[in-house]
């Protein structure tokens, strides 16, 4: 009877066993599958990771092949459902869960319609020749492929438009105050010689590597398709805005007046924050960090003996020549030796510190008028590419010396840099965690590495720390323009003002940052919201572990599984928190 027993557990042991290997299988062959399908449909993504298979394609763009995109995430989202999640290991539970996330948030947003507003005025198929900068160009096949995916424009050209046209249709059509911007960087395609194009800039300096003979073949065949091609494309691009789409765009800016816009813009909130706050919950927590942060601004004042007002101060920040450099060059070596500045303090604070690096690089000339201050772009995945921190050089009388440091450490390192690049060098994950992220975390940690300055040595005279609090409060201060455009029928001067009442940055850089809110609603909610969860995460584990914390530590856990959610980050927190304090019984 004994043996029977034994027997019968070892089969029940025996299916167990093969359940369970039958859902890690199913599970990873879907993840495989789905992100070969993805690597396909984004091109200039794979492009950019280093995968050459696609190098000479564009994304589909029509509106055919957005509906299909759609139907395959719901194929994968339904396929998802089937696998018993219970069946999976810990890691693959967690790589499940963030898995389907992922999905069912691109399933569910594609009912508001957003892909029929397709341009932006901070780039897009107006400028297509800045695509170039992510790309390698190392042999002659790269630049042949370059070359095929130009002769290829017409057709995204082509796609965009009718994607715009049934935007027109449905109503769904961008502010008119943006889209003012676009003729103009259009009209920077429009030349009539090839070799003045954009585009022939990538062909001006080959490698030496490539015969002379091929140079001569490379830059002939560039200035064919050139202007065969790419200026007629652009041309059509001209008529089309200006006749066309421009007339139909809308005067108001928030998503609010737009069709569904208040469920939209709900949707798009609990997305980039990853918490199920409301708008106005939103709104609310934003004017309370402005009135912190203010007073912080307002003690800086007083220390300096500031003779006047608040506002008084803002204009002197402003308006005198000493925070300014009088040329680009100069203020390009400020952030070239800030970064260098920065980077041997990182042993301070990080047991775990990546092998990839990062250049400083001007924001190409094209679209730097348009855009903001800074940005980061990843490195490729195959190594063959370090990441970027592109700096704005247009217009350095409008950059302030005081947040060349606190850009660089949000940007570079220990911000964006520094978790993106070991969330890439993570050996056990997933390709879709490895490349993608949540938002709210990774611009949460963006900003809460500003607070680490301090301990990396910046901020050392009053103006620097005023500008580590200006862009604290820019963050605060974002909560509650962009909730007040998009859900409380703010208009776009109410935004400029209240920016503009609050935070030391310039006319030119207020104005670039309220239509980027506008233009991509809800993603500013991500930063502030992100960074504060961090640091009450920071000042949990402190309170909790007195002298026994470590910083280091607490920084290589918070980044050591990639971006999270912020619930699933506060799960990971509390799970090394219990494992530190039984550590000590």
């Amino acid at each position: 009877m004994r043996n029977r027993v034994w027997l019968s557990i070892a089969a029940c042991l025996l299916v167990a066993q093969g359940a369970l290997a039958d859902a890690s299988e199913d599970f990873h062959a879907l993840l495989d599958e789905s992100w070969e399908w993805y690597l396909e449909q984004n091109p200039m993504f794979a492009s950019r990771a280093g995968d050459r298979r696609y190098n000479t394609e564009w994304r589909d763009g029509s509106v055919a092949a957005i509906e299909a995109r759609h139907l395959k995430r719901r194929d994968f989202l339904r396929r998802v459902y089937t696998i018993d999640k219970t069946a999976l290991s810990e890691a693959d539970q967690l790589n499940y869960e963030l898995f389907r996330r992922d999905l069912q948030r691109r399933v569910d947003q594609h009912q508001f319609q957003g892909f029929l507003m397709p341009f932006n005025q901070r780039g897009g198929v107006q400028n297509l020749d800045s695509q170039a900068s992510y790309l390698r160009f190392e042999k002659a096949e790269d630049f042949e492929d370059w070359l095929d995916r130009l002769g290829k424009i017409d057709t995204v050209v082509d796609q965009t438009i009718e994607v715009a046209n049934r935007g027109i249709d449905e109503g769904i059509v961008l502010p008119r105050v943006l889209m003012e911007r676009i003729p103009e960087q259009i009209a920077a395609q429009l030349v009539e010689n090839g070799e003045d194009s954009p585009f022939y800039r990538t062909f001006e300096t080959l490698p030496e590597t490539i015969a002379a003979k091929d140079q001569e073949r490379l830059r002939a065949a560039a200035v064919k398709t050139i202007e065969d091609t790419v200026i007629p494309a652009y041309r059509t691009l001209a008529r089309y805005f200006e006749k066309t789409y421009l007339p139909a765009t809308r005067e108001s800016v928030g998503l609010s007046s737009l069709p569904n816009g208040s469920a939209w813009y709900e949707f798009l909130a609990r997305r980039f924050t990853t918490t199920r706050m409301s708008p106005d919950e939103i709104h609310r927590k934003g004017l309370e960090e402005v009135k912190r942060i203010r007073g912080e601004m307002q003690q800086i004042i007083d220390e300096l003996e500031f003779e006047g007002d608040f506002r008084d101060f803002l204009t002197f920040l402003r308006t005198d020549p000493q925070f300014y450099y009088d040329n680009p060059d100069d203020l390009y070596e400020a952030y070239l030796a800030t970064s260098k500045r920065i980077d041997p303090e990182l042993v301070k604070l990080f047991g775990t510190l990546p092998r990839m690096p990062y250049g400083v690089k001007p924001i190409p000339d094209a679209i730097a008028p348009d855009t903001t201050t800074a940005y980061y772009s990843q490195p490729a995945a195959d190594g063959s590419r370090a990441g970027i921190y592109w700096v704005n050089l247009y217009k350095p009388e409008v950059r302030p010396k005081y947040e060349i440091e606190v850009l660089s450490v949000h940007e570079a390192m220990p911000g964006h840099h520094l978790q993106i690049a070991i969330q890439q060098e993570l050996g056990d994950l997933p390709n879709f965690r490895r490349y993608s992220g949540f938002t709210a975390f990774v611009e949460g940690w963006g900003l809460y590495s500003e607070s680490l300055g301090y301990d990396l040595g910046l901020y050392q005279d009053p103006y620097s720390r005023f500008g580590a609090l200006t862009y604290d409060m820019w963050r605060a201060i974002r909560l509650v323009v962009d909730t007040g455009i998009h859900y409380k029928g703010w208009t776009r001067q109410q935004a400029i003002d209240f920016f503009s009442d609050n935070a030391a940055k310039t006319e030119h850089d207020i104005v670039n940052e309220i239509d980027r809110y506008i233009v991509m609603p809800g993603q500013a909610l991500a930063y502030k919201i992100g960074q504060l969860k961090i640091l009450s995460l920071r000042a949990h584990a402190e309170a909790t572990l007195g002298d026994d914390f470590d910083v280091r530590e607490f920084h290589d856990v918070l980044l050591g599984a990639g971006a999270l959610p912020l619930d699933i980050l506060q799960q990971r927190m509390d799970d090394w928190l219990a494992e530190q304090l039984a550590g000590r019984s």
